[in-house]
């Protein structure tokens, strides 16, 4: 199992729900913007703390974004 694609489908679906660009998840976030495309694109592997960032600014959960 792929984690990293796993947690960057999860990012992106959850992100297109709220109709949000990845430029404004990374400002809510306070991630950069690169940081959240390689995350999408499964290329990077986010830490439980940026997980947790991510997942707040998208009115989630750290589970919704590593469900398989």
């Amino acid at each position: 199992m792929d984690w990293r694609a796993i947690v960057g489908r999860n990012v992106r679906q959850l992100r297109q729900v709220k109709g949000l660009t990845q430029e404004q998840l990374a400002f809510e976030a306070g991630l950069d913007l690169t940081y959240v495309g390689g995350i999408e694109r499964g290329k990077r592997n986010p830490s439980l703390l940026v997980m947790v960032r991510l997942a707040t600014a998208l009115g989630s959960s750290v589970m919704d974004l590593v469900r398989p």
